[in-house]
This record gives structure tokens, C-alpha cells and sequence, in this order.
């Protein structure tokens, strides 16, 4: 297994990626309310499931995807949602089946590692290469959890300011159901 891409890297545009502390920044300037907890590193849902400890709120599984024509979507849904790629490939019109985003698409779009995917790496896609669709069941839960862009860290927010943020980042969600 080769390691993930250490946490430098250029995003497409020439830029260094936004560090966590500007992410939260963001955040408090748009009065979104956030708490972050520090923990090992994690990669997996598995492995994150084993440090969480007791933070509260619902947990998430997110995906960067490509379609065999380079189109490329961020998904985020329930960590325990099994998720058929085939049956998201229709149900976002992806043309032809769905991969996952190799190490280097990931920092060029969102300026993260594997382990560190989650809808906060919008901050770091100016160019809007990446479609944001989140599975609606995700949205029930209060508060969500998200790595803020540091697989080290997990950050709780609202769902409705989840979506706010996206909204201001100009990554307005898909928002569908698969379960």
C-alpha cells in the first residue's frame, strides 16, 4: 500500500491549500458556530469509528469521485450508508461508471490527503471542479462531524450551517436520497 501525499501540495491554480486554522476562520466569519476535537490520524470510517471516542453527533462517510470523463463529485453521507456507486452514478447523470479520485486529483481540487475528504475541502476548489452531493439522511443528524481538512481533527457543525458554508463557498449541494 503506497502512503497518502504529505499535507503540502499545490491546489490547480498555483495556490498552497488552506490550512485548517483558515478554515475556521471562514467559518467564525460567517458566524458559523464550530467545535473541533484533536485525535490520532484516521483514513477509514473503520478507523475513525475506533478513535471518536464519545463526540457527539452523526459521523460521516465522504467520497471524492470521478466519472470516466473527468467530472468530479464530493460525496457525503452517512458513515454506515453502503454506497453503490453504480446507482449514484445515475442518480447524479455521471458519465459512464465512478472512480475514486486519485491522491493527485485530491490535492489539486481539494488540497487534501486520503483520511481528510470531507465537504470542508471546498474552501480549496476556487475553480469549482468538484460537485457537492450529500445524501439527505446525513442532514438529520445534529451535529454533523467532519475532518477540517486534517485527518487529525474532527470538527461539529450544524447541518443547516453545513450547508450555509457550501452556499457561501458557491458549492450549493446536490441533495438526494440512496437508502
Amino acid at each position: 500500500m503506497t502512503s497518502p501525499l504529505p499535507h503540502h501540495g499545490l491546489l490547480a491554480d498555483g495556490t498552497a491549500p488552506a490550512t485548517p486554522e483558515a478554515l475556521f476562520a471562514r467559518l467564525d466569519a460567517l458566524g458559523i458556530e464550530h467545535t473541533t476535537h484533536h485525535h490520532p490520524p484516521v483514513f477509514t470510517v473503520e478507523e475513525a469509528r475506533d478513535v471518536r471516542g464519545d463526540i457527539p453527533g452523526g459521523r460521516s462517510k465522504n467520497l471524492f469521485l470521478r466519472d470516466k470523463k473527468g467530472r468530479m463529485t464530493l460525496f457525503s453521507g452517512p458513515a454506515d450508508l453502503d454506497v453503490d456507486l453504480k446507482r449514484l452514478a445515475e442518480r447524479i447523470g455521471a458519465r459512464g461508471r465512478l472512480s475514486f479520485a486519485s491522491d493527485e486529483r485530491l490535492m489539486k481540487y481539494l488540497g487534501v490527503v486520503r483520511g481528510a475528504v470531507s465537504p470542508f475541502a471546498v474552501i480549496n476548489d476556487a475553480g469549482r471542479a468538484a460537485q457537492v452531493v450529500l445524501e439527505r439522511s446525513l442532514l438529520a443528524h445534529e451535529p454533523l462531524n467532519f475532518h477540517p481538512l486534517d485527518n487529525t481533527m474532527t470538527t461539529a457543525i450544524a447541518a443547516a450551517d453545513l450547508l450555509r458554508f457550501l452556499a457561501a463557498e458557491e458549492h450549493a449541494p446536490e441533495i438526494l436520497s440512496l437508502a
